[in-house]
């Protein structure tokens, strides 16, 4: 698996990250964002290039785990 660590960046360079990352066509990804609309947009990409997501909070933090559908 993949692991896109773009915490501490704001849109939409994690954007940017995961599709950079998608291009070796993985099944299942890992991004890691801290902020609330890196989160939404990284979401709304994955899902739009065929991905499930789940999303899990700590801290403020969020692992974002893409799989292939």
């Amino acid at each position: 698996m993949v692991i896109v660590d773009a915490r501490g960046l704001s849109c939409p360079e994690p954007v940017v990250m995961t599709r950079k990352a998608m291009a070796d066509k993985q099944a299942r990804y890992q991004v890691l964002v801290d902020n609330l609309a890196s989160r939404e947009n990284v979401t709304r990409y994955a899902q739009h290039q065929g991905y499930t997501v789940q999303t899990e909070e700590k801290g403020g933090e969020y692992t974002l785990t893409l799989t292939k559908t």
